[in-house]
């Protein structure tokens, strides 16, 4: 499933293709001709997104929410036309430029009570700044859960995906079995601002890259993390576990994150 910083990319480069633009909309594959037709031919007035939910608004207080969950794909291409590839379930098409949408967990047309009942759901997202940071805390210093799993949870912190989770953890020393409750505030903090940190760089690199050396230049990068897939840590040389939170992997090195 993609993390935060892949959404928040691609709603920055929709924008710039298709915001302030009417777009003809489409269901190739079939599955959503109802909901294509009620904004066909709409101004499109913005696209953002709210951690894993990629939301394009339109006039007359429509928008498209999509959420691409595990199989989920976009792809962006130049006019003129081609012949979609494979199921396109919603084609939008600008100017210039066409968004095909393959496959998401979720595709849906929402009027505004419906857009705002989705968003008050999601946690705040690292990366939009309107973020209420003091919003998480909350629920996180109020929880026995342990932290691993509530910063995967996205209507308590929205954006950090699997990969993130190990990373941040481990850059900070946080066991991630620690209960929320265990983490003092500038704990939180410091967690907080390395996730945005982390993920403007995967906005930027359009890529996950954890490691403190972040390569000069502009192009996507490999993936380059520490610990997340690995079996030896880099900071103490020491064994990395593997375990699971809520039937996710979770990879943290006991020498460099100690139990509380």
């Amino acid at each position: 499933m993609p993390e935060g910083h892949t959404i928040h990319r691609a709603a920055r480069d929709h924008r710039k293709v298709l915001a302030g633009q009417v777009l003809g909309v489409s269901s190739p594959q079939g599955r959503f001709a109802e909901g294509a037709k009620r904004i066909d031919g709409l101004l499109c007035t913005g696209v953002e997104a709210y951690g894993k939910h990629l939301i394009y608004h339109f006039e007359q207080g429509l928008s498209l929410h999509i959420h691409l969950g595990l199989f989920g794909k976009l792809r962006k291409s130049k006019l003129p036309l081609s012949e979609p590839k494979g199921a396109v379930r919603v084609r939008l098409v600008g100017p210039g430029h066409v968004i095909d949408i393959n496959g998401p967990n979720t595709c849906e047309v929402l009027d505004e009570p419906e857009l705002l009942t989705l968003t008050a759901r999601i946690g705040p997202d690292v990366l939009r700044a309107d973020a209420d940071r003091d919003r998480a805390y909350h629920r996180i210093s109020k929880s026995k859960a342990p932290i691993g799993r509530l910063i995967m949870d996205q209507s308590v912190m929205a954006g950090i995906g699997n990969i993130y989770r190990t990373e941040i953890l481990w850059r900070l020393a946080i066991h991630p079995f620690t209960p929320g409750r265990e983490l003092n505030r500038g704990d939180f903090d410091r967690l907080w601002e390395d996730a945005v940190a982390l993920l403007e760089i995967g906005v930027w690199r359009n890529s996950i890259i954890t490691t403190e050396l972040v390569p000069k230049g502009r192009g996507r990068l490999t993936e380059r993390v520490n610990i997340f897939g690995k079996k030896v840590c880099p900071k103490c040389k020491g064994n990395v576990e593997c375990r699971e939170i809520a039937n996710r992997k979770v990879y943290l090195c006991e020498a460099c994150q100690p139990a509380v």
